[in-house]
Order: C-alpha cells, then sequence, then structure tokens
C-alpha cells in the first residue's frame, strides 16, 4: 500500500470494489506538516473555480474523489512540482495530511486518474472556456482590454517531425508548436488555443480568438444600449502586437463593434516635437509615469478612419500606435497599449516556475484532415527563387563596382570588357531561372491540406488534451497566487517582492488543528524569516479568514493564524 498508509481498511475495500464512495476527508491534529502553508492558497483556489468543472468530468469509484485529485494537482503548481513524475520525491505523507487523508496518491496512480480525465478530446477546452466566461465578467472596468499573442513551445523530442517555428526568445527556427493565449490587462490568462500548424495571428484571431470572445465576453445592458445609439461605440478593445497588422482585419472587428490597439506598423515621418505633450499615465501595475504624447485622426489604404497615437521618448524615437477605440482617452490607451509586456512577463513567469513548455506526456495523434499546410514543392521552388535573387543582386553588385580606370592599356581594356561580359551573361541566365522558377510558383499550390501531403512529409501532433487540462489547473493556480500577491502588495514597502514571499509563505511549515466541535480547521502557518514579513503575513491571515471558507468535503471552515508549535 505504500509509505504513510494508515486506512488500510478503506484501502483494501476500495481494492475490491467495495468501498461505496471515495474516503472521506478527516483532519488529523499535526504539527509542522511541510509545506503546509499552501493551503492558504485554498481559499482563492475555489474563488477560481478549481472545483467547478463540468458534470461530464468523473471518476471511477476509489479511494481518492476527484476533488482531492483536483486539488493535489493545483497544490502541485503552487509548491512548484513541475511532473506527475517529481511526487515521486515528496513525503507522501505530509502531502496527505494536506488533503485530510493519510497519503497522496501514487504518481502510477495519479497518472491514471489524470489519463481517465482527460480521455475525452475537447473536454478541457470546454472547462476552460467556462471559467475564462466567469473571470471575464468579474473585471471592473467598462472599457475591457483582452491581450492576445503566441507562444511557441519548443519540441526537442523525435515521436513527430513538427513544423518548424521562430522561437524569438533563442533567435532560431525550431520545431514547435503554438499556443495563442488571450489575457487581461494585467497579464492574468483567460483561455488559449492550440495550433500545431501555424496560420499566423491575423487567421488565429479570426477563425478562432474573435469567435471564442463574441461567445464568452459579457455584454451589459448599458453597453446595448450605447452599441444601438453611437456607431463608433465598441464592445470591447483587444490589443495586439506588429505581427496581426492587417487593414482589412481592423475593418472586419471594427464592423463586430470590437476595437483594436496595435502599434503602426508603417508610420510615416515623424511629427513635429512641438506637437507633444506631457502626460500623466498610470501604468497597469498602478505606478504613474509621464509620457510625452501627441494624436491625429489617419485613414488606411482601405479607407478605415482610425485614432494615431504617438509616444515620444527621451532619445527622440516616435512610437506609433493605432486603434478605433473612439472613447478613451489618450493616456489610458498608451498605458494599455505598454501593458502588452505582462502578457510577455506571464509567459516567462509560467515557463520558469510552472513549466509551462514542459512535455506532460509522450504520444501523437493525427492532425485534423482540414489542417492547411505549406506546399512542401511550393517552400522548395520559393527557397530556390530567393536563393537565385540573391545571387544576382551580388552579380548586380559586382557589376556595378567594376570601373575603368584612365591609363590602361589596351589588354587591361580588352580583360574588363570580357569580365563585364561575362557577368551580364550571368546576370541574364539568372534572370531566365528567376522568371521560369516563379512561373512554376505560381502554378503552384501554396497551400494544401495535411492529407495531401506525400508520405515522407506527413507528421502528427503531439497529444493537446491532458497538456489543455493540467495547464487549465496552471491557469487557475497562477490566479489564486496573484490574488495572495494583490493581498501582500497593499502592506509591502518593496510591492516586487509580493510574488517572492507568497512561494515562501506556500514552503512554509504549518500546524493543522481540527476542532469538530466548533466545525473549524485551524492552520498555523509558522513564522518567516523576518518580522516584518509575519506582519504582513498576518495581514493575509485576516483577510483569508474574512472569506469564512469551508474545506472541500468536509464541514469545516478554515482558520489561519500565525505562530509555531
Amino acid at each position: 500500500m505504500g509509505y504513510a498508509t494508515t486506512r488500510t481498511l478503506e484501502r483494501v475495500a476500495a481494492a475490491i470494489g467495495k468501498l461505496g464512495a471515495p474516503a472521506p476527508v478527516e483532519f488529523e491534529a499535526s504539527c509542522d506538516v511541510a509545506g503546509g502553508g499552501v493551503l492558504a492558497a485554498v481559499p482563492a483556489l475555489l474563488a477560481q473555480g478549481l472545483l467547478r468543472r463540468p458534470p461530464s468530468y468523473q471518476l471511477p469509484q476509489g479511494f481518492y474523489g476527484i476533488d482531492s485529485i483536483f486539488l493535489v494537482l493545483a497544490f502541485m503548481a503552487l509548491a512548484r512540482i513541475r511532473s506527475l513524475e517529481q511526487l515521486r520525491y515528496q513525503a507522501p505523507g505530509e502531502w496527505g495530511k494536506l488533503l485530510g487523508l493519510d497519503r497522496i496518491p501514487e504518481v502510477r496512480t495519479l497518472r491514471e486518474k489524470v489519463e481517465l480525465l482527460s480521455k475525452d478530446l475537447g473536454r478541457a477546452k470546454e472547462w476552460n472556456a467556462q471559467l475564462a466566461k466567469e473571470w471575464m465578467a468579474r473585471q471592473d472596468s467598462a472599457d475591457v482590454y483582452f491581450y492576445c499573442d503566441g507562444h511557441v513551445r519548443v519540441y526537442h523530442g523525435e515521436k513527430t517531425p513538427l513544423p518548424r517555428h521562430y522561437v524569438a526568445r533563442e533567435r532560431l527556427c525550431l520545431r514547435a508548436t503554438v499556443d495563442y493565449w488571450v489575457n487581461a490587462m494585467d497579464g492574468q490568462p483567460f483561455l488559449y488555443i492550440n495550433k500545431e500548424v501555424d496560420p499566423g495571428l491575423v487567421t488565429t484571431l479570426k477563425n478562432d480568438v474573435v469567435p471564442w470572445l463574441e461567445q464568452l465576453a459579457p455584454k451589459t445592458a448599458e453597453q446595448e444600449q450605447q452599441l444601438a445609439e453611437n456607431p463608433r461605440a465598441h464592445w470591447f478593445t483587444l490589443v495586439f502586437d506588429r505581427e496581426a497588422y492587417s487593414p482589412e482585419l481592423f475593418a472586419e472587428l471594427f464592423a463586430k463593434r470590437i476595437a483594436i490597439l496595435t502599434y503602426h506598423k508603417f508610420p510615416k515621418q515623424d511629427w513635429p516635437v512641438e506637437q507633444f505633450a506631457a502626460h500623466r499615465v498610470e501604468l497597469a501595475a498602478g505606478q504613474r509615469v509621464t509620457m510625452k504624447l501627441s494624436e491625429r485622426g489617419t485613414r488606411l489604404s482601405n479607407n478605415l478612419w482610425l485614432r494615431e497615437i504617438r509616444k515620444l521618448t527621451d532619445s527622440g524615437h516616435q512610437t506609433a500606435m493605432l486603434t478605433t477605440n473612439f472613447s478613451a482617452p489618450m493616456p489610458v490607451l498608451a498605458a494599455s497599449m505598454f501593458a502588452r509586456w505582462c502578457q510577455e512577463n506571464f509567459f516567462r513567469y509560467m515557463r520558469e516556475q510552472y513549466g509551462l513548455d514542459r512535455l506532460v506526456e509522450y504520444g501523437t495523434e493525427m492532425v485534423p484532415d482540414i489542417t492547411t499546410v505549406v506546399n512542401p514543392q511550393w517552400r522548395r521552388l520559393d527557397s530556390q527563387v530567393r536563393s537565385k535573387t540573391g545571387q544576382r543582386q551580388r552579380l548586380h553588385a559586382k557589376f556595378g563596382a567594376m570601373a575603368l580606370s584612365e591609363g590602361l592599356s589596351e589588354e587591361e581594356v580588352q580583360t574588363y570588357q570580357r569580365r563585364k561580359g561575362e557577368l551580364q551573361e550571368q546576370i541574364q541566365l539568372l534572370d531566365v531561372e528567376i522568371n521560369e522558377l516563379k512561373e512554376q510558383r505560381k502554378k503552384t499550390e501554396h497551400h494544401i491540406p495535411v492529407k495531401s501531403l506525400p508520405e515522407e512529409e506527413r507528421f502528427t501532433r503531439l497529444r493537446t488534451e491532458r497538456k489543455h487540462f493540467l495547464d487549465t489547473i496552471k491557469m487557475i493556480a497562477y490566479r489564486a497566487e496573484t490574488s495572495l500577491v494583490s493581498i501582500l502588495r497593499e502592506h509591502l514597502a518593496r510591492s516586487d517582492d509580493a510574488r517572492t514571499l507568497v512561494r515562501q509563505i506556500f514552503e512554509t511549515e504549518a500546524d493543522l488543528l481540527p476542532d469538530e466541535t466548533n466545525k473549524t480547521l485551524t492552520i498555523r502557518i509558522h513564522h518567516l524569516t523576518q518580522a516584518a514579513h509575519d506582519l504582513v503575513l498576518e495581514k493575509l491571515c485576516d483577510a483569508l479568514n474574512e472569506t469564512q471558507t469551508v474545506f472541500p468535503g468536509t464541514d469545516l471552515m478554515l482558520i489561519f493564524k500565525i505562530g509555531s508549535s
């Protein structure tokens, strides 16, 4: 049965199928429980919807209930245990005390449970969409901003030759898959869409992100009235970088009453410096800075009218932004555009702290037949055209650099003329070859369905369901951690230390003191490394106690204190 097993009768009954319901959650008085501080995240995890799952999530009868499985996966994310296999090196009995059980499941058992929860393709996406709808509805601001960007997950395995993608952080083209994330202004995630074949941000916005947002984004009665009365009013604002610069896309979204905010990919000449004025701008994190801003109206190639806002830096560089949000003040739009870096910081933090890019299972599945990819034949022809064009440019440069100086002998003049003629002949031959290749490329289909690929060019995709399921739990854990961080920041002299302090709290030992008479479970978190941090932790405990959270599967209300055994 494994180390730390004390509830043997229930486990034997579960093994022979005689345990009618999962083992009840029963806490015992325990001192110095390793990592007990992670229980401070329970109120936030429940508030973020950890246990509000679709009814289709079910497990067969056994010792461990489905709530315990979801809780242990969330605790693993918060404790920075990046894979199920790493759980082998954790004390099972200590972790079991955090769940009100004798021990946590064996890694093999937990892997089987996760496999059962991930067997139906699309169920994790459904859960993610359900949670995203709740999270979006909680946003306080009447003018809502959604940030969309792609994140490349590099694949180093040999199961399938995935298409190559450019990885900006490594400046290389590597085999990878792309996830397109939608985040809030402060970086908190809503949902993501996986693309084994990257069609580009413009296509993903049109075909996937915008339809999802139209289903999930809240629309109040007041907004309905404004949209009906004002043809320039917008439902929400979508923020993205230059990759999605497309006047046609801007016009389509404007017709759907969705405003855009992005960088101008083709700004014209600089504006006069005298037109810029200093504005106080409040950033997403709450800091106030001064920016030199200016604004004009501009018309794109498709006759769409937008606002163009520019920021003047101290070096004299002008950063140009475009938007169809005609109601927000210029400083607010500038702050919203530069808040896009919160999403980049989210990607980095999730990679480093939550193992976002980690492979969660070995295996592949078929790519849907309707998925289109670049025709390998077209790619080869395009590569040849580029190569020949490069050769021609170098010959043109060499031809232009040859000059006839005065005082040359007749033999030197003849040599000069011969070399000039040879270069001209090579250039003419390359012109013919390039024109032939371009004609072949024109007659070749640019994109073809995956099923039309030659056998040697075909590939499969990494399995997505289990990855999306575990990533959804990581999203919940990150949002729960952020909730605690927001409380700590109010009481810290250095707000940047809040996340580090939260991680320290999660790693701190705690005493568990259940009281069946008063129906309470007291979690006494041990002192931190500094008295100043203890004072902040005490404020956090007060805020958590106000939630009056009941631990799942029990009738015990959680009470948080600071102290030692």
